[in-house]
Order: structure tokens, then sequence, then C-alpha cells
């Protein structure tokens, strides 16, 4: 059976509906990261934003991305689960503010330690966050090497608390969504 094509339009409109800016879907490499990351600032001056916006959302991309990358990275092995090796990475408007969203698979073992992670970071105030910010800067890296200052300068960065999901891919895999606004 031919595959049919893709509905551009629907996609479009998607996007429209979404206030999508700038999405991107694929396996991330350095180069990637860099590209989309000249975009993103070229867009966002191009729409007067402000000068913490732009450096704020281009901040919270790189490191969205860089945790995708390296994420994805560890499961490049898995050729059972198409995509596995792949992200997606989104910004969009959400009124006067940013949205920044990012998603991947992740194996099912690694959820409860992120959701630990993300929901302490959700429950903390600003001067919480700079205070484990400082704390963390100073300690030793997470066994993982991930979830760690990157995410907490994150939250930092963030007007609103972090929002996530979890949707199961099957008995092995989630896929991860994170949405930060700006």
């Amino acid at each position: 059976m031919e595959k049919a094509a893709l509905d551009l339009y629907s996609l479009r409109r998607s996007f429209m509906d979404g206030e999508v800016l700038i999405c991107f879907n694929g396996p991330f490499s350095h180069s990637i990261i860099e590209e989309i990351g000249i975009a993103v600032k070229r867009y966002l001056e191009t729409e007067t934003a402000s000068r913490s916006a732009v450096s704020d959302v281009f901040a919270v991309f790189v490191e969205l991305a860089q945790n995708v990358q390296s994420y994805t990275g560890r499961l490049k092995e898995r050729k059972d689960e198409p995509g596995a090796d792949a992200g997606t990475l989104a910004i969009g408007r959400r009124g006067d503010s940013y949205a920044v969203s990012a998603g991947n698979m992740m194996d099912h073992s690694d959820v409860v330690g992120l959701s630990e992670r993300l929901e302490t970071l959700r429950n903390m105030d600003k001067p919480g966050l700079k205070a484990l910010y400082k704390e963390t800067l100073r300690g030793p890296r997470l066994p993982d090497g991930g979830a760690g200052l990157g995410l907490i300068d994150v939250a930092r960065r963030a007007s609103q608390p972090l929002s996530w999901s979890f949707r199961e891919i099957d008995d092995r895999y989630r896929f991860f969504s994170l949405s930060v606004i700006i």
C-alpha cells in the first residue's frame, strides 16, 4: 500500500492553532541545535522581543535541546522503536509569553527519578531555586549526569511552574514532554 502524502495544510493549521513559531522533529546534533538556535534568536529579534526574553528563550531552548540530544543518544541502539533516537522541540507564543517545549522517548525506569526532580523544582520559589542552583554548582554532578544544574536554570527562567507529562508507548518506553513558559 502506498503511503499517503503528508497533509501540510493540516500540520500548518495545527501549528497556527497552537501558536507554534518554530518546530523541529528528528535526531538532534550539535550542529542542528546551533542552527536552530541562530534561527530562534533572529526570529525573536524580528518580533521585537525584549532582550531578556530573547536571552531566556534561547537559554531554555539550548538546555532542552541538549537534554534531548544527550538522552536520545543513549537510545540509538533501540532499533525496534522508531524514533527512539529523535526528539521534538517547539517554540510558540502563549499570550504575551513564550513556550519552549521538548519531548523524547525515555525508558520507563527513568520516569520516577525525573518526576521527583521536576516536582521538587516546581514546588520551589525563585529564592529557593537560586539557592539550589548555587548549592548544585558547588556540589558533585548527579550520578546519571542529567536533570541537574541546567534544569534548575530552566526552572529559574520560567515565569510559571514547569509542566510535563509521560505518555506510555509500551511496557518499556514513555514519551516525555516538558513545557516551559517564559
